[in-house]
């Protein structure tokens, strides 16, 4: 079951004290137990209702009213959502609290509304449906995208390539013969025993991951990854240092979206776009 964990407003959070460096460092821990045991799904604190809006509904009208509100044991200083097995184990994390505020405080705990409640309202399941959609919507929004590359038993190669050249930095590699799983008879090329798997490097903001794949036969077609650096001396360095060993594809130059562009095939046969981002239009 889903349960809203409500930190009730007090004086002190109306008035926007902040908590003690010592209650922030109880309650991160906390926090950090809850994600541990798989029960936290968010959590947030609230500014005080002098920074809030308040807007009534009464017919087609609605009133807007700036706060603050009256009734402080009314209002909300932050919240957490949770996905527990019951009640009671929410009011047991709840009893291991630190005490969230400066004063005596309460937490309400209240279960949130699922869809087998509104069964009798939805017969034939058609809110359900939309329920469903809207949340792998959501999903999706959130979704991230990363670049997996296999670099045909260079891969050790590759990684040490792109921290000379781009300043990668390798977050963790793992070899076949590392791996939890055996990996399948007959799944390997002869010699790929002590390749790479898996690994994963961050180049700028960016996380890629890699792998020498199975075999030497893996090429790179149909794709390019875009590096995009503040400044031309970097955009230059960047770009030539991956054209050695490689190929300039389309030198470096002035575009109507970029002050300096180009396209380069690395050693490795990765090819890129090397840009410095132009003025958002």
């Amino acid at each position: 079951m889903k349960v809203m964990v409500i930190v009730k407003a007090t004086k002190s959070s109306e008035a926007g004290e902040l908590p003690s460096e010592a209650l922030l460092t109880a309650m991160g821990q906390f926090n950090q137990e809850l994600v541990a045991a798989g029960i936290m799904e968010a959590g947030e604190g609230l500014k005080p209702s002098s920074a809030a809006k308040r807007v009534h509904f009464h017919g087609t009208d609605r009133t807007v009213t700036d706060g603050p509100f009256a009734e402080t044991k009314e209002l909300i200083a932050g919240f957490w959502l949770w996905e527990v097995a019951s009640m009671q184990e929410a009011i047991e994390w709840v009893k291991r609290c630190p005490n969230p505020m400066l004063e005596d405080s309460d937490i309400d705990i209240r279960p949130l509304y699922e869809m087998d409640d509104f069964a009798e309202q939805d017969p034939q399941g058609a809110i359900r449906d939309q329920e469903d959609a809207l949340k792998r919507a959501i999903s999706l929004q959130a979704a991230s995208v990363q670049p997996y590359l296999f670099f045909a038993g260079r891969c050790e190669e590759a990684l040490g390539f792109y921290e000379q050249a781009l300043g990668a930095k390798v977050l963790m590699k793992m070899g076949f013969d590392e791996s939890p799983d055996a990996v399948p008879e007959g799944m390997l090329q002869a010699g790929f025993e002590k390749k790479i798997m898996h690994a994963s490097l961050s180049i700028g903001k960016m996380t890629i991951m890699a792998s020498d794949g199975c075999d030497d036969k893996s090429k790179f077609d149909g794709f390019r990854l875009a590096f995009s650096v503040a400044t031309e001396a970097g955009a230059e360095a960047a770009f030539n240092a991956l054209a050695t060993g490689g190929q300039v594809d389309m030198p470096l130059t002035k575009t109507f979206w970029s002050p300096l562009y180009g396209m380069v095939t690395d050693k490795f046969g990765v090819g890129w776009m090397v840009m410095v981002p132009g003025d958002p239009q």
